[in-house]
């Protein structure tokens, strides 16, 4: 069984989300989001910081997923965006996860099947592919978005690797020229 958290990084609100992998089944464990009250940025990386710690020592995940930066207007956002990132990433790596980042596109294209998806159409994937009751808040069903993209990106990269195996194997063997 994997363990994976997945992580919407902002610098307002932060969403996550943490579910496990055994077998290809996925199943939800928990989501929600770390929301910043403070005024100063330094204060909310701190609040970031400390509630992905707590989160991660509560359901202790084997990996973190977490989602890239993107600019599209706003310099001074995207700042801030990476600054929020720093801050859950070093939360995960302090104790000792492994990080893989995924580009919006890349997470929506996983779950809902085009790099371009609605907000609206990757919460109803992540509700339909948890099997959850209700749609998730939207930082909470990105930050699952995510863990479910590395959850994919991990069985398929496992599956090649085990497919090179069995043709290295065969030509050891002679059964492949």
């Amino acid at each position: 069984m994997t363990r994976i958290i997945g992580i919407d990084p902002g610098s307002r609100i932060t969403g996550f989300g943490v579910i496990d992998v055994e077998g290809g089944r996925v199943s939800y464990v928990t989501s929600g989001c770390v929301r910043m009250t403070d005024v100063s940025l330094p204060a909310r990386l701190k609040t970031i910081f400390e509630g992905i710690s707590e989160i991660v020592a509560t359901y202790h995940p084997h990996v973190m997923a977490i989602e890239q930066v993107f600019m599209r207007h706003n310099v001074d956002s995207a700042l801030k965006l990476g600054q929020a990132r720093g801050a859950a990433i070093c939360a995960g790596v302090v104790q000792s996860l492994l990080v893989y980042e995924y580009t919006p596109a890349q997470i929506k294209q996983a779950i809902a099947g085009k790099g371009n998806a609605a907000k609206a159409q990757v919460q109803h994937m992540v509700k339909a592919l948890l099997k959850l009751p209700g749609s998730p808040q939207a930082d909470a069903a990105d930050a699952l978005a995510c863990a479910l993209c590395h959850s994919h990106v991990h069985q398929t990269l496992q599956i090649l690797n085990a497919s090179k195996g069995q043709a290295v194997r065969g030509m050891r063997a002679g059964r492949l020229r």
